[in-house]
């Protein structure tokens, strides 16, 4: 194994969440390739989440040794940084049951991403610490590119992994932040709608309302119909949790902003769980599955906890 790529096995009944600095395209693969190609020598389930066109140039330098690692586009998996928490369970599940060590290299951020999915990437970074502490040997990787991503973001990276690494000099990050501070319901603040915002108020017996106030004000903006459908099944979820759970009130705001339509639900309650939204429900549980619905429905989510409620607010793009 060369001295400037990443290696060593992974640590038994470890979770192991390192991020990856690397600088261009080229470095990435010197870093990545080998990783790679000692995890399919070993035996060892693997699964890469990064862009497309990254997928066909590791495939490309790999060789007949990509057949034994599972791809999967970012683009797909984490337009909605929600999502990608429960793509690593379902992997983490399925492969790692038999005690297997396992190796993951997942690339949410990248240059291209909007203030407000950046926040929310950088959340999801964190909450992998928390979602996968109790995961036994599974090495997870997220690359990180200092040519191209400002030096406020890398200063995050080290405080959302234990250990940062860079051409095979791997050492425990002095920033990171820890479990207790990541499990701390999450208050950073929200940019501030607009003013000229629509906006309802709702009670237990206005649901019907607010579903017809989504239509009517998606319809205006141009949103195409089944996108209209799934938006009003969000944002009836996050209404009728509001009723239920939230100080059986609400409100409910509408607003555009470049390239996308935006929804923002407020209420009296609280949302403790960090990890809300981010784990398939039980078939049989009964309740638990609104946030996971809006996860699933929405381009964005972003959820936000103070001492005087809750806001919800989803994305919706708009071709």
């Amino acid at each position: 194994m060369a001295a400037d790529t990443l290696s060593g096995p992974v640590a038994p009944g470890a979770f192991r969440h390192e991020a990856l600095l690397y600088a261009g395209e080229g470095d990435f693969l010197a870093q990545t390739v080998p990783f790679l190609r000692e995890a399919a020598a070993a035996g060892e389930p693997t699964l890469v989440v990064v862009d497309a066109a990254r997928i066909r140039r590791l495939r490309a330098d790999l060789n007949g040794e990509s057949e034994a690692i599972l791809f999967a586009d970012m683009a797909e998996v984490g337009a909605n940084p929600a999502r990608i928490i429960p793509a690593w369970h379902r992997f983490v599940a399925e492969y790692g049951a038999l005690g297997r060590p396992l190796r993951g290299i997942g690339e949410p951020i990248w240059a291209g991403r909007s203030p407000d999915e950046l926040v929310e990437c950088q959340r999801h970074e964190a909450l992998l610490n928390l979602a996968f502490a109790d995961a036994p040997s599974f090495r997870l990787v997220c690359p990180y590119d200092t040519e191209a991503l400002d030096a406020a973001v890398i200063d995050e990276a080290r405080r959302s992994h234990p250990v940062v690494g860079r051409r095979g000099a791997e050492a425990e990050s002095a920033e990171y932040v820890g479990l207790d501070e990541v499990a701390e319901p999450f208050d950073a603040p929200l940019p501030p709608p607009p003013a000229s915002r629509a906006l309802m108020q709702f009670g237990p017996r206005r649901l019907g309302a607010v579903r017809r106030f989504v239509i009517a004000e998606a319809d205006r903006a141009g949103l195409g119909r089944a996108r209209v459908d799934a938006l009003v099944v969000a944002i009836n979820e996050l209404a009728t949790n509001s009723v239920r759970h939230g100080g059986g009130r609400g409100s409910v705001s509408m607003w555009c902003a470049p390239g996308s339509l935006v929804f923002e639900v407020r209420d009296r309650g609280r949302i403790d769980d960090p990890l809300a939204g981010r784990s398939s429900p039980d078939l049989n549980q009964d309740g638990g599955r609104g946030l996971w619905i809006v996860n699933q429905l929405c381009d964005l989510v972003q959820i936000r906890t103070r001492e005087d409620g809750t806001a919800v607010r989803v994305h919706m793009h708009v071709s």
